[in-house]
């Protein structure tokens, strides 16, 4: 059974169910007796309590939605970030993931899909427009109420620096179905790499399938960076043809081809959401050279109506949503003379206002630097040493006494001039041609395979990712591939074997047991046990007073676990010592008691021994004490108390000698014949010597 179950949080949140089990965290649905409302409790799970990375994800998922406030984002209550215990009150959900959604009704009307698309873009703009990108976007991260509401939720990895970045593992990155290519990379991601991640849920949607889909994460980052994907309409023929382009338009492999941002995006949507028959003037690219085809509905009457992508025809639909006729309406040739010319000006003033926009952003962005001096090196020292962002147009050039890659010649020349940073400078480099085979280096090492790469002239991007087949260390696989020819000066993805991950073991309780049978229980399943003292515990000494995560999880083996043990320091117990007195002392002796090297006055006194044969003395204390009794200055007893088990050993004794008032006998020297004064018979006493 859950440990949760049936408890209450910081005695306001009563726990009733689990209704969410996550890769970091659990969620609870519970009670708040404070607000009186239901409420959804994210709860960190035990065996990442000493984890950073995920307890700085988890904060941050908190700092990140407390940012937000919008109808379409999950709301947080309260945070609590503890020792023993971290966890994030939210808004309670009461419906299902859209991916269970998307996994029940397979193929969704695309009317409904413009729905819930809207919703989220509608919640990404909020983020996005508050420094926040989610980087998570999936449909199991959103959550789909019974009226048709979206919320989404999970910000787990979102970030708030434009400088952050990722390597490729699915713990960092999320799902990789979903991850935009820059993302699978481990490039710096902005509010683009959502709009990829819509796009992909677009296009599930829309099929019922996954564009990108493989037996391993690796197999489907790959595809991210590389493939590309049926068209919508080739697995869905349903699908109108603008809807498809906004589908397609968002998953573009460079983020430059995307939308800037979801609030374009969603202006696309509505005008599509107006126009089911538009076609978007995308580029080429995007164009469908198969003509639509609009039937009208009178009977014997029926007239078919051909509009190409190309047309300059105006068509609407008389009623978005119904069964009503879909018309063309004609205009005269004056109407179209007038629209012409309205929008060749209206074009000619966004030119005019996107460059000068372009020139402000590049002043305020870019800077005059010297032209560097790239003659002699090669175009990876180039790449690697390019602080200002130049872009390298590449030439090749053959020079049999040049190494192969060695950079011949470059324009601008070298110090010859000022330019901005992030400009072109043209590199000549010394090759027979531009391109070149990339090298073989599946199972090399790292070192090996960065220094293949780099003999080619090829630049080597290192990514990280768990594997269990492929030695630690070593190589996976390159995007491109061995043998793909690609240009001089080009970046080779090289996927590193991570290590597979630690094996999974149950932490066992150790409360109740002693120190050494604990240390023993957890050391035997590969635990690294660390001890902290309360010196403050009442408990007796070596007594297991917490532990830390805590028992019944799961963690890693070679985590650490920590036992918080009593010293004993603070167990304060009180114990007796019975002093036996001397029988041959007559009056009084001085008791001076000696506690740890210190005098205690308290317990010092003077006794007359021939009336108390023994004296008592009631000392209190923890962990233990030497204490010394002397009678008139000499060592008498020696005792060791043990606090915690509240005994007391005699450790030494000695005899007391004592005092007299008698004169001390003479003494006499035979060698100096000087005796006892009685003997002299001049000895005169109380007279004078004659």
């Amino acid at each position: 059974m859950d440990k949760y179950l049936g408890k209450r949080l910081d005695g306001r949140y009563e726990i009733h169910e689990l209704i969410g089990i996550g890769g970091m965290a659990n969620v609870y649905r519970c009670t708040d007796t404070v607000d009186d409302r239901e409420v959804a409790i994210k709860i960190l799970k035990d065996e990442y309590l000493n984890n950073e990375e995920f307890i700085r994800r988890f904060k941050n998922e908190s700092k990140a939605i407390a940012m937000l406030s919008h109808p379409n984002i999950v709301k947080v209550y309260d945070v609590s970030f503890g020792d023993m215990i971290q966890y994030i009150v939210m808004e309670y959900i009461d419906g299902i993931t859209l991916k269970e959604y998307i996994e029940n009704q397979g193929i969704i009307e695309w009317k409904d899909v413009l729905h819930l698309t809207t919703q989220i873009l509608k919640a990404l703009q909020h983020a996005h427009e508050c420094g926040i990108v989610h980087r998570d976007i999936k449909p199991q991260n959103i959550m789909l109420l019974q009226d048709g509401t979206i919320k989404v939720t999970d910000f787990g990895i979102a970030r708030f620096s434009d400088k952050a970045t990722r390597t490729m593992t699915e713990q960092a990155i999320g799902s990789v179905h979903y991850i935009a290519p820059e993302q699978a990379r481990g490039d710096s991601t902005d509010g683009k790499t959502d709009i990829y991640s819509v796009g992909v849920m677009l296009y599930e949607m829309l099929t019922g399938k996954l564009p990108f889909d493989g037996d391993s994460a690796v197999t489907v980052a790959l595809m991210q960076l590389q493939s590309t994907p049926k068209r919508p309409r080739e697995v869905n023929p349903g699908i109108p043809i603008g809807l498809e382009q906004i589908t397609i338009k968002a998953m573009q492999k460079q983020p430059s081809d995307r939308y800037t941002s979801a609030a374009e995006m969603l202006s696309d949507i509505e005008r599509f959401r107006l126009n089911p028959s538009i076609v978007f003037n995308y580029g080429s690219s995007f164009v469908d050279n198969q003509p639509t085809k609009y039937v009208s509905k009178e009977g014997n009457n029926k007239k078919d109506y051909t509009k190409s992508a190309e047309d300059t025809r105006e068509t609407r639909s008389t009623d978005y949503g119904s069964d009503n006729e879909d018309y063309i309406k004609r205009h005269k040739p004056s109407y179209y003379a007038l629209k012409g010319i309205l929008i060749s000006a209206l074009l000619v003033c966004l030119v005019i206002v996107s460059l000068a926009l372009y020139r402000g952003c590049s002043t305020s962005q870019s800077h005059d630097v010297d032209v560097p001096n790239y003659i002699g090196k090669t175009l990876v020292e180039a790449n690697e040493n390019n602080s200002n962002g130049f872009v390298f147009e590449v030439k090749s050039k053959y020079d049999e006494s040049a190494e192969i890659g060695e950079i011949l010649d470059q324009e601008p020349e070298a110090g010859s001039m000022k330019i901005k940073s992030g400009s072109t400078i043209t590199l000549t480099v010394n090759g027979k041609d531009t391109e070149v085979s990339v090298p073989f280096v599946t199972n090399f090492s790292e070192k090996d395979t960065v220094s293949a790469l780099k003999d080619k002239s090829l630049i080597p991007k290192v990514v990280y990712v768990e594997d269990s087949k492929t030695p630690k260390g070593y190589t996976i696989e390159t995007f491109p591939k061995a043998g793909v020819k690609t240009t001089i000066g080009s970046s080779v993805y090289v996927f590193i074997a991570n290590g597979e991950k630690p094996k999974k073991v149950a932490l066992p309780s150790v409360f109740g047991a002693t120190l050494s049978q604990a240390k023993t229980t957890l050391e035997d399943l590969l635990f690294t046990v660390e001890i902290i003292q309360d010196d403050d515990s009442k408990k007796p000494k070596d007594t297991i007073l917490s532990m830390s995560p805590l028992p019944y999880g799961k963690l890693d083996e070679g985590s650490v676990v920590t036992l918080t043990v009593s010293s004993g320091k603070g167990d304060k117990k009180t114990v007796n010592i019975f002093v036996d007195l001397p029988s041959n002392v007559e009056g009084s002796v001085d008791m001076t008691v000696i506690v740890d090297g210190v005098v205690d006055n308290e317990l010092s006194k003077t006794l007359v021994p021939q009336y108390n044969k023994t004296c008592t003395l009631e000392l209190t204390g923890s962990g233990t004490s030497n204490v010394v009794i002397q009678l008139n200055g000499q060592v008498y007893r020696e005792y060791k108390i043990d606090y915690a088990t509240e005994s007391v050993q005699k450790t030494a004794t000695y005899e007391y000698v004592a005092e007299t008032t008698a004169p001390p006998e003479p003494t006499s020297s035979p060698e100096s014949g000087v005796g006892d004064s009685s003997d002299d018979p001049n000895y005169n006493p109380g007279g004078e010597i004659t």
